[in-house]
């Protein structure tokens, strides 16, 4: 998120040494002074060690600090803490750091930070403590918190910046220049300035480059461009960021249903919405939500149950394929030693062409124009890696058992689970897709129960079919 910037060079270069080691982790010398002072209640010693670190130093240390350590460190700084820290750490900690500060003290501190880190510390309190807050913040600045806190969550509206700088189109350079020194309510920074008409609809805008190169007498209106990539408030964050990406953008206007100018989209939020979504795919194709490491044991386990549940029904299921060959089972135990080899040799192979397809879908690589061709490259995939397998897994058995029929089976199981494997995780995430299902959260369940209950019904079908066990 957006916050305050420290000044760089040397300085910053020595506290940074001094608080990380070479890994980029917290010194534990580091620490060890900051938990002293803590505990001293040295005042004068945390505004010189903690002071002037930056947000996102300020909230590796927050992350790193006991809970009581924490709540000790924002009372003891007081209004010399900077808020914008927050926007830094996991919910769990931020909750537990504003849960235990008087609405007054957060009211003050949300005045002094950018509206989107504002936003983003807001948004997770209860709606009572919301409206206490808010009503306590002079008008203009309580509208535009409610208006971005009313937009649905993870959308560029709740993103956005409301700060930002617009001019109407009649003004000369000259005039938007003063303007720009004179207001001293303008954001710290910004690279773009918008061009409005009366009711705030979006004309164009002009970049700042645009404006130095500009001749004080010439009209806004003649050197401004269209914003060809104005973003709607209710779009959501992920696909705003793709707009980003593909257009290469440092910000952007976001606007209402009306084309509106309500605020600013900037490169530093879409970093954040870029990491976040990816964490969240990494997490949702574990199983385990949207869970972090501050959370506590009972609200771990509860995010990680509902899907251990799922994998234990599908267990069930694979075991039960397994139960139908018992008597063959009995009569050739090399089977016993060799069937988790073909299940797992294809769980691997699903996995690995389910991670490329729910990444192609979440960065729009694959549609409907592509998705033949992506399918029948995955089903040579599977194919050629069985066939390839076959041959070493099938030599490895015959030699192991003695048995020539014995290795072939396995070698054919192999096959048609790789090629299974191959169509299962591609297929499985394009459907999960089709109707609306994040196939990032449900594909590694259904891909694995394929591939055990393929590679089982395979290798054991066969061997019951070739020895005429049944």
């Amino acid at each position: 998120m957006e916050g305050h910037e420290q000044t760089g060079g040397p300085d910053a270069e020595r506290r940074h040494a001094d608080i990380y080691d070479e890994e980029g982790v917290i010194r534990a010398s580091f620490l060890a002074q900051v938990g002293a002072a803590i505990a001293d209640r040295d005042i004068l010693a945390l505004k010189r060690d903690v002071g002037g670190l930056h947000q996102s130093e300020l909230g590796h240390l927050l992350e790193a600090l006991l809970p009581e350590q924490r709540r000790a460190l924002v009372e003891l700084l007081g209004s010399d803490f900077d808020f914008s820290a927050l926007t830094e750490v996991d919910e769990a900690i931020r909750l537990d750091i504003v849960d235990n500060l008087p609405n007054e003290q957060i009211a003050q501190a949300v005045q002094e930070l950018d509206s989107d880190d504002a936003v983003y510390i807001l948004e997770d309190l209860d709606q009572e403590d919301q409206d206490e807050i808010l009503s306590q913040l002079p008008f203009t600045e309580r509208i535009r918190l409610r208006r971005s806190l009313d937009y649905p969550e993870e959308t560029a509206g709740r993103r956005m910046q409301t700060e930002f700088v617009a001019v109407p189109p009649f003004w000369t350079i000259g005039q938007t220049i003063d303007y720009m020194r004179e207001d001293k309510n303008l954001p710290d920074r910004f690279s773009q300035i918008f061009v409005i008409d009366p009711t705030f609809k979006l004309l164009g805008a002009i970049d700042l480059d645009q404006i130095l190169r500009s001749k004080r007498t010439v009209k806004v209106e003649d050197v401004m461009h269209e914003t060809r990539h104005a973003i709607p408030a209710t779009m959501d964050q992920e696909e705003a960021a793709r707009e980003f990406e593909q257009y290469d953008l440092l910000s952007a206007a976001v606007v209402d249903e009306n084309e509106r100018l309500v605020g600013v989209l900037t490169i530093d939020d879409v970093v954040d919405v870029i990491q976040e979504e990816a964490e969240e795919d990494l997490l949702r194709m574990g199983g385990v939500g949207d869970e972090e490491l501050s959370d506590s044991i009972l609200s771990t386990s509860r995010s990680r149950v509902p899907w251990l549940l799922v994998n234990l029904v599908t267990a069930f299921l694979a075991a039960s394929v397994i139960g139908l060959f018992d008597e063959t089972i009995q009569r050739i135990v090399a089977l016993a030693v060799l069937m988790p080899i073909v299940a797992g040799m294809g769980g691997n192979a699903g996995s690995q062409t389910m991670t490329v397809t729910v990444r192609a879908l979440a960065t729009r690589n694959l549609d409907i124009y592509n998705a033949w061709r992506v399918i029948r490259r995955e089903m040579g995939v599977g194919f050629i890696n069985g066939a390839v397998f076959a041959v070493l897994i099938g030599a490895v058995a015959a030699t192991w058992f003695q048995d020539l029929n014995l290795g072939g089976i396995i070698a054919a199981a192999m096959i048609i689970n790789m090629f299974a494997a191959a169509l299962a995780g591609i297929l499985i995430p394009l459907t999960l897709d089709r109707f609306n299902v994040d196939p990032a959260v449900a594909s590694a369940v259904f891909v694995t129960t394929v591939t055990d209950v393929v590679g089982f019904f395979a290798f054991l079908g066969l061997a019951t079919w070739w020895f005429g066990v049944r």
